[in-house]
């Protein structure tokens, strides 16, 4: 998974997209502390976008609220951010899900159980 090497203040204005043509759980690039890091949209809205990000220079992740010129569309896939898979509607339909939303630990979410529970 490669970085965009763009600076963001040197982006085209006419290039950057809007924050509130985002939508929650699209994997994105942030511009954070000098360095572009994967990340995943939380809320987004006309002014700001909501990111959980993966700093690059440290451990765990973190979460901003960035305007569109630092933040940008993410095609690959973070092994991090977006290995939690949960089941879409319709036959062998994934979508990804940030592992922020998983929940508390011992806790699974009622769409993700299928049935399941933990054993005590």
């Amino acid at each position: 998974m490669t970085p965009p090497t763009v600076d963001p203040e040197n982006r085209d204005p006419d290039e950057v997209a809007p924050t509130d043509t985002y939508r929650p759980m699209d994997p994105v690039w942030v511009h954070r502390g000098g360095v572009w890091c994967a990340g995943v949209v939380e809320a987004a809205s006309k002014l700001a976008a909501t990111v959980t990000y993966r700093p690059t220079h440290s451990v765990g992740t973190g979460v901003d609220t960035l305007t569109a010129r630092y933040v940008l569309a993410r095609f690959d896939a973070d092994p991090v951010l977006d290995r939690v898979a949960a089941r879409g509607s319709g036959p062998g339909v994934l979508r990804m899900r940030p592992i922020g939303q998983i929940g508390p630990i011992g806790q699974i979410p009622p769409d993700l159980a299928g049935g399941m529970t933990l054993a005590g």
